[in-house]
């Protein structure tokens, strides 16, 4: 496959949108470009589409994302070269509020997932780094022989603890973003729920103008700092339109934090919490019913995630089971599955196209696949050629069962692919189920490889 010009794709995406005067911000993921647009209507989503390296064009609740792949960046890199253009996409635009309004109204669910996968976007990197720290400890004390008790051990430990103990700071200030908040406030409350974990009262009940404050531990949370956001983020636009332009430098601030600080602190922190622990139980009593089966769906469904871009929205889910048991056997094992089923299916299409552009395109997403990223397999190849999409499912469901039936799992929450293998030794140091994982992975990849082929001669024959 040719080398891609980012710059000539950035000047197409920016005239396919109407001219960089409609662009009012810009940011990136793992593997799309994100654009919010002042005008909507004068996106041409067709020329998008056709664009050289775009992959597809996913629109959801007025932020319209192109997928690129894991050479996003490089892309960014060329808007933050036109002037005019804002970085972050924080959006303030009226036309775009009211997308954002109407199409929540259209479907409430889309719309929370939505939210969901775009505030935990942007906080994958800090995810991904701080829990393969953890799996570096495994390493670390099993392989090489490090103790527990050394500097060396201590500052990984420092970094993999950090990450999700200050889980609340960085959701906090994702989420204000994502609500086109004052990041900045987002994550103060963050850090003002984690400074209420570390002193709460142990014999003495808290109280605020007499109303007791219930005694929450905050930290490796996130519902209760996303209840707490989407309070602020109402506060601070109220005020923004309700005080003069002289003020809000100084009480915009102020009065935002009076208001949702202890509104957090006594309501929305403890049913965040409660929410949290109602799901836990949910996710356990569904997981011990049938393993096989509840893994064995996200295995097969996870491509249809990745292809709605609500992947992302599964992420509260896990931290939860973590919580709850130490491990992931459900999402992470299904997904793990599902990412390795991709890539055999990706190969699979490598075979039977006969185009080189595709054969290029298709090897390119397997090996990505291998990686835990899939955007590039799923837009590229699964849903454009169809027959690819029934072996991955496939191997992702057949991977699936079998990790459900050895109880299969993953300590941290990480990269679910090959690439993150210490993630799956046990705390103890016992291999078992590292080698449950890496088996599970050899077999989604031969059977989403060996069912794309097979689907593939019926798709042939019937045309």
């Amino acid at each position: 496959m040719a080398k891609k010009d980012y710059a000539a794709m950035c000047a197409a995406i920016i005239d396919a949108c109407g001219g960089k005067e409609n662009i009012a911000g810009v940011s990136h993921c793992m593997t799309r470009l994100r654009l919010q647009l002042k005008n909507p209507a004068q996106l041409d989503q067709d020329a998008a589409k056709q664009i050289p390296g775009v992959l597809s064009l996913v629109v959801q609740n007025g932020e319209h994302q192109f997928v690129i792949g894991q050479d996003v960046p490089s892309l960014y890199e060329e808007f933050l070269k036109i002037d005019g253009i804002t970085a972050g996409g924080s959006v303030e635009d009226a036309e775009s509020l009211k997308a954002d309004t109407q199409s929540k109204k259209s479907d409430v669910l889309q719309a929370i997932l939505s939210f969901l996968g775009g505030t935990f976007s942007p906080v994958i990197p800090v995810i991904i780094a701080g829990g393969l720290m953890g799996a570096v400890l495994s390493l670390l004390t099993n392989l090489f022989g490090v103790s527990s008790e050394s500097g060396t051990y201590q500052v990984i430990s420092f970094i993999n603890q950090a990450t999700f103990w200050f889980l609340p700071v960085f959701i906090g200030f994702s989420a204000a973003q994502r609500l086109k908040s004052n990041g900045f406030l987002g994550a103060f409350l963050g850090a003002v729920l984690l400074f209420y974990t570390m002193n709460m009262p142990e014999d003495a009940a808290l109280d605020f103008v007499g109303i007791p404050v219930a005694q929450v531990s905050y930290n490796s949370t996130v519902f209760p700092v996303i209840l707490g956001v989407l309070l602020m983020s109402v506060v601070y636009r109220f005020l923004q339109k309700a005080l003069p332009e002289v003020l809000r430098t100084v009480f915009v601030p102020l009065f935002t934090m009076i208001v949702t600080v202890p509104v957090t602190l006594i309501v929305l922190g403890p049913i965040g919490y409660t929410v949290g622990e109602g799901l836990a139980n949910v996710l356990l009593t569904i997981y011990h019913a049938c393993p096989p089966v509840a893994v064995a769906f996200v295995g097969c469904f996870t491509p249809f995630l990745v292809f709605f871009g609500m992947n992302n929205a599964l992420y509260p889910l896990q931290f939860i089971l973590m919580s709850e048991v130490g491990s992931d056997p459900l999402i992470c094992a299904g997904m793990v599955a599902a990412n390795m089923a991709v890539a055999g299916a990706c190969f699979a299409a490598s075979r039977v196209e006969k185009n080189l552009d595709d054969k290029s395109v298709a090897v390119s997403a397997g090996v990505t696949a291998l990686c835990s990223v899939t955007e590039p397999g799923v837009y590229g190849v699964l849903f454009t050629k169809r027959f690819p999409l029934i072996g991955a499912m496939v191997g992702g469901g057949i991977g699936g069962i079998i990790a459900g039936l050895t109880g299969m799992t993953q300590y941290v929450i990480t990269a679910c692919s090959f690439i993150a293998f210490p993630a799956y030794i046990g705390p103890d140091g016992s291999f078992t189920n590292l080698w449950l994982a890496l088996g599970v992975m050899a077999i989604s990849v031969v059977v989403g490889f060996l069912a794309t082929l097979a689907v593939s001669k019926r798709f042939s024959a019937a045309e």
